[in-house]
């Protein structure tokens, strides 16, 4: 088995399509900690930072279903280009948040952003398999799944420490350059990033589309138990809101909020790498998605009771390693389970459930996070991932991964 080094030395295409996503991600955080931090210095509320947030995901939430289709039927390399040209635009909006009166376009410039990444992302995803070879798929995964936590260490660190020195606008630059040079790199990305379409079978309409992918997930169990537990990490992540407001308790400022994203990040990193041996051997995946929710959760309620930032940072860590080991079991799950034609649409949908119930969380915080101690607030979030853990663990229990995939879709899928 290649490992994850000799997959990126020696796969080109791999390695391009690695490294747009390493620098989609870092502009990410380049802009979202900075903005997070700005907001309430301009407005004097956290509300406007968790609305950031909630129009993030909530966007893409929302055209998921749409931009999956997209990805099956047109040429990935160029959507996740044109994304990339748009989000750039995003980010320039965001150079005129100057006052809390123009607060406002921050939700425009995030939201522009929002519905780029809504088409870069399953793109992006349904094309990994397809740059490469069958042997290469769990390092390949491990790496892939590396690639958000790197550069939310990166990007959020960074991004707390320039918002700190030469303040947010510096941060907004760096941001729309990084988008550039991703564009760049993924027209140097030469192999096919899906499975020629049959001529002989018509295109289908949007909804057709859509209706075929959801007839799939609904008649398979499996399918359906892995795209909907992301679910349980994104219901914990109106954390996320809590934040700059847990630095400013702790008298810690814009580095202290970077420190905590980047910790986050550090762990999403770290996980999907350890838990590659794990990809390996099918029959883990499914308590081993339980074990990460349930630890993501319960490190986020030793969070709301400890005292002090280092230890905090400790738990953060720990939570978000829970976090990208669950994303990675799961992403590599679903690639063994569905076919080329359908993986963009199935894996939006399996995006649209986790980034719909992070903004059902964050919309959630964002009505009591003025009122409510942040405290309380980590631990509610906590509790309620725990709770989905054992629920979800309940329904899957009699579920197994070892036996073969494929089996035909039932007509009423068709």
């Amino acid at each position: 088995m290649p490992s994850t080094v000799s997959v990126l030395t020696r796969n080109r295409n791999f390695r391009n399509l690695f490294l747009a996503e390493l620098v989609v991600f870092g502009a990410d955080w380049f802009v979202m900690v900075p903005l997070l931090v700005l907001l309430p210095n301009l407005t004097g509320s956290g509300v406007w930072g968790a609305l950031v947030l909630a129009v993030d995901t909530g966007i893409v939430a929302l055209l998921l279903p749409y931009t999956g289709t997209i990805a099956d039927r047109f040429d990935r390399r160029k959507i996740m280009i044109i994304s990339n040209v748009a989000a750039l635009l995003g980010v320039l909006l965001l150079l005129g948040v100057r006052s809390a009166g123009t607060a406002w376009l921050a939700m425009v410039g995030i939201g522009v952003v929002a519905v780029a990444k809504a088409f870069y992302s399953p793109a992006a995803q349904a094309a990994l398999p397809n740059v490469l070879d069958p042997d290469e798929l769990a390092a390949g995964n491990a790496v892939a799944g590396s690639a958000w936590g790197t550069m939310t260490v990166v990007g959020a660190s960074l991004g707390g420490v320039l918002s700190a020195v030469v303040g947010p606008y510096a941060c907004f630059w760096v941001a729309a350059v990084g988008l550039v040079v991703a564009a760049g790199l993924a027209t140097l990305i030469r192999r096919p990033l899906q499975v020629p379409r049959d001529a002989e079978l018509p295109v289908q309409r949007t909804w057709p589309a859509i209706r075929e992918a959801l007839g799939y997930i609904g008649h398979r169990p499996r399918v359906l138990a892995l795209v909907t537990v992301k679910s349980a990490v994104g219901l914990g992540n109106g954390v996320l809101t809590v934040f700059p407001l847990l630095a400013a308790v702790y008298g810690v400022g814009p580095i202290g909020t970077g420190l905590l994203f980047a910790v986050r990040g550090a762990g999403a990193l770290v996980g999907p790498i350890l838990m590659r041996r794990v990809l390996t051997r099918r029959a883990w995946l499914l308590p081993g998605l339980a074990l990460s929710m349930s630890l993501y959760g319960l490190a986020y309620l030793g969070t709301s009771v400890v005292g002090w930032f280092p230890l905090v940072l400790a738990l953060v860590f720990v939570a978000h390693f829970a976090g990208g080991s669950n994303w990675v079991m799961s992403n590599f799950a679903l690639q063994g389970e569905v076919p080329d034609r359908l993986r963009g649409r199935v894996f939006a949908t399996d995006m649209m459930l986790a980034t719909l119930a992070v903004s059902v969380s964050q919309l959630a915080v964002a009505a009591v996070v003025d009122t409510v101690d942040e405290r309380v607030v980590l631990a509610s979030c906590g509790l309620v991932t725990v709770v989905y853990a054992i629920g979800w663990r309940i329904a899957t229990r009699r579920l197994s991964l070892t036996d073969p995939a494929g089996q035909p879709v039932p007509s009423a899928a068709r």
